[in-house]
């Protein structure tokens, strides 16, 4: 019903992702945004908003708030409250505003790296300490937590909250109701509210199941400010819309003070209307592109296997964005992340995500974006293994 093999062209449309390269001849396996048009009920709906011809101030209408609800309880058994929701422009400046509003310059956050690079400077833009609790690798390459690091950064007094990534990005993860529980636990007893980042929350491949984290129980709800956006999901990023969700009336009176010093409080009507398109008339749309990113991730698995086995793939269990260990290839080469990404850009006329940007422990790994025409991805995974072969 959908042709998500469609070789769609965005160079030479102010595309950041296919743009900001230089040369027109790269294959960009960057940035968090696919190469496939957005459903066609997104679409329709923002064609019918462009026919009214004015564009002006947006007022939020009820039926905004009733289409994240629904969604939310229908899809993942998470029912929230009408008055929980702050609606804001991304979930960047929503977690930058909740640091602001829970936070005084010199307190310390939690973070899981390798983790999204924009963690650290919103933790750094509001002046407070960042404090890694590193994942752990087990022998099959699976990311797991270290709670017992975490009891003893979350034990310090100035440690106020911790960033969550779920579903993990980049290594792949989707916490399981348990993991989250434990990792609750260790934040209440001392006093560390979660903000946990779930813009990722609706692409989690075959098997497995996103939980999320305040729908886990009454402690997690009352201890956590969830992001969420439908942006990465249906490729709406550049109609910036998104919804910060919290029970706690105190916080959230401050969340809503940050978010309108900060100036993001206003949103425009396109994002409005293609978050209900999405949220109501784009259910079996999702469903489908999920099922053709899974088999886009079988197909980088054979391929890896068959001719790049010196670079180990981390289990894909959410998001587009596979994390790969490059370890052995560098470790014979000499170079670092950063340098093989700039060979691969260079040489190879690929570019995927240097490990290094997501913290120390993404020294090693580069993060491929395979969200995007499977024949355009093989193109690319044949580059990365013509540059590969030859170091």
């Amino acid at each position: 019903m959908w042709n998500f093999d469609e070789l769609t062209t965005r160079r030479g449309s102010h595309c950041y992702k296919w743009d900001e390269p230089e040369g027109e001849d790269i294959i960009p396996m960057w940035v968090a945004d696919m190469d496939f048009k957005a459903a066609p009920a997104i679409t329709e709906a923002l064609h019918k908003r462009i026919e009214h011809g004015i564009f002006g101030y947006t007022l939020v209408p009820e039926e905004y708030y009733d289409a994240v609800i629904s969604w939310f309880a229908r899809r993942h058994g998470w029912h929230i409250s009408r008055e929980w929701i702050i609606y804001t422009s991304g979930v960047v400046p929503a977690i930058s505003a909740v640091i602001k509003a829970l936070t005084v310059p010199g307190d310390n956050v939690i973070v899981q790296p390798p983790v999204y690079n924009c963690f650290f400077s919103s933790i750094r833009n509001n002046k407070c300490g960042i404090v890694e609790n590193n994942l752990l690798i087990d022998s099959s390459g699976r990311y797991t937590m270290d709670y017992d690091d975490l009891e003893s950064k979350a034990s310090d007094p100035r440690t106020k909250l911790m960033l969550l990534c779920n579903p993990h990005n980049p290594a792949g993860r989707v916490w399981t109701r348990d993991e989250l529980s434990r990792l609750n636990d260790i934040c209440m007893r001392h006093g560390v509210t979660v903000i946990s980042d779930e813009i990722h929350c609706e692409l989690v491949m075959p098997g497995f199941k996103y939980t999320p984290f305040a729908s886990i129980s009454d402690e997690c709800r009352d201890n956590s400010i969830i992001c969420t956006s439908p942006s990465k999901a249906f490729n709406t990023a550049g109609l910036q819309i998104a919804n910060i969700i919290c029970n706690n009336n105190e916080s959230r009176n401050r969340i809503d003070r940050a978010i309108n010093d900060n100036e993001v409080c206003d949103v425009n009507p396109f994002g409005v209307e293609a978050l209900m398109a999405a949220y109501n008339d784009s259910e079996d749309w999702l469903d489908s592109l999920v099922r053709y990113l899974h088999g886009n991730y079988n197909a980088l698995l054979e391929f890896f296997s068959e001719k790049m086995p010196d670079i180990r793939i981390t289990p894909l269990e959410g998001t587009y964005l596979v994390w790969a260990d490059c370890r052995r290839i560098l470790a014979k080469s000499g170079l670092t992340s950063d340098g093989l990404t700039r060979l691969l850009t260079e040489k190879g006329r690929v570019m995927p995500n240097s490990g290094a940007m997501y913290g120390k422990a993404g020294e090693g790994f580069i993060r491929i974006n395979i969200a995007c025409p499977r024949s355009r991805m093989t193109e690319g995974l044949e580059r990365i293994k013509d540059v590969t072969g030859n170091i």
